[in-house]
């Protein structure tokens, strides 16, 4: 196996090229099929309606049908209320360990009475973020999501607007939150299986830490029983562990949609997502979830092009400090091809201009848009390696300098 070269072309246009280009082993004699002539891919029979699986480190779609048709997400809609938590534990607006009261009102509203899914919160109850998370995803718990969207925004409704501005920022164009639980609100809670699994990507490429604390817990102990027992509730899960590598994300199931799963699993430094919804019991959900998630780990490889750290070029930054940053890969990128694959690849690294200062490490700048030989194109993005403070005058001299000379 040839060694990746890498090429590096600037531009001004907030355009970055990067090719690469690696050799696999040579095709048989008896193989006549020209370069960029399609390859085949395996078959997958499947009867679920809504149907899609994601390979999360090269970005390539393995799987789709029905992936753009909007649905009711039910408690899939946690995985949004957890985000939006995550991510302000992340800029240091919330903390693990602030508590937030049940209130009587939310209490009523959310207790066990009403059907649902709960943690068995106690009215007057002060509960820590962080438990709170783990009744969100572990057990589901209807009334997690309401105290948690209290204790943040003052009331349902002010999350749930913060919900959806989150969503559209991170991509997800064709998905509209109504609660922060997925409880029924009269058809205006609607997501896309590409929308969802657009957020686990953010989510796990986000907030790995809080992925791997509270979305693979195979039980959760809260609250006490009656009897004074301790009640002890197990992951909804389906496939956390029962399927090696499984370890998150949520169930859902309604009427219009039937039982739905968004889920994820690990092999071999490999990750796929996977969404499958419309089937029509539980146990259909769990076999199709398990049917997918082999598929795409038995019949496709991940084959590593970059190290995760490697840096890949410069890109240019408006009024920032410095002229340009360094983007890296966050994690390794691997181009996702057919067991047995022997063509090759083309590679081109494609900024997400217009980008300004400050900038922060970790933010998505750029895409590494992978092209096997035969096969759609697969997006991985990077990110940007270093900090990029805004910059004063002298800055922007010394920046219309590097744009002149590219000294």
């Amino acid at each position: 196996m040839g060694k990746p070269g890498i090429f590096v072309k600037g531009g001004t246009a907030g355009l970055t090229a990067l090719a690469l280009t690696l050799a696999f082993p040579a095709a048989s004699a008896g193989d006549a099929r020209p370069k960029g002539a399609p390859v085949s891919r395996p078959l997958y029979v499947t009867q679920a309606p809504i149907v899609m699986l994601k390979d999360l480190d090269s970005g390539a779609i393995l799987f789709s049908r029905g992936a753009d048709k909007r649905f009711a997400p039910a408690s899939m809609a946690k995985v949004m209320t957890a985000y939006v938590v995550l991510d302000l534990i992340k800029k240091g607006e919330l903390a693990r360990d602030e508590k937030f009261t049940v209130s009587e009102a939310t209490w009523k509203k959310w207790n066990s009475s009403t059907g649902g899914s709960t943690m068995f919160l106690s009215p007057s109850e002060k509960v820590s973020v962080d438990e709170l998370l783990k009744g969100l995803i572990t057990v589901s718990g209807n009334d997690a999501a309401a105290v948690l969207a209290v204790g943040i925004d003052g009331s349902e409704d002010a999350f749930v607007k913060r919900m959806n501005v989150v969503a559209a920022k991170i991509g997800m164009t064709s998905s509209r939150f109504g609660t922060p639980n997925g409880w029924p609100d009269g058809g205006v809670t609607k997501v896309s299986a590409t929308d969802l699994i657009t957020l686990a990507d953010r989510l796990i490429r986000d907030h790995p830490d809080g992925y791997y604390r509270y979305f693979s817990l195979p039980k959760l102990q809260h609250g006490k029983s009656p009897e004074g027992k301790p009640i002890i509730q197990s992951n909804r899960n389906p496939i956390l562990g029962r399927f090696e590598g499984a370890d998150g994300l949520k169930t859902g199931h309604t009427a219009e949609a039937g039982y739905c799963f968004l889920g994820s699993a690990k092999r071999n430094g490999r990750r796929l997502i996977m969404v499958v919804a419309g089937m029509n019991s539980e146990k259909a959900r769990r076999d199709e979830a398990e049917r997918l998630m082999k598929w795409g780990f038995d019949e496709w490889e991940g084959r590593e092009l970059v190290p995760a750290g490697a840096s890949l070029g410069r890109i240019d930054i408006r009024k920032g400090a410095i002229p340009t940053v360094a983007t890296q890969a966050g994690i390794a990128v691997r181009m996702t091809v057919p067991k047995g694959y022997e063509g090759g690849y083309r590679a081109v690294m494609r900024s997400r201009a217009p980008i300004a200062a400050p900038l922060t490490r970790g933010t998505p700048v750029a895409d590494l848009v992978v092209t096997p030989d035969g096969l759609p194109s697969q997006t991985t993005p990077l990110i940007a390696a270093a900090d990029v403070a805004e910059g004063g005058w002298w800055a922007r001299a010394r920046r219309g300098f590097y744009r002149l000379t590219g000294l």
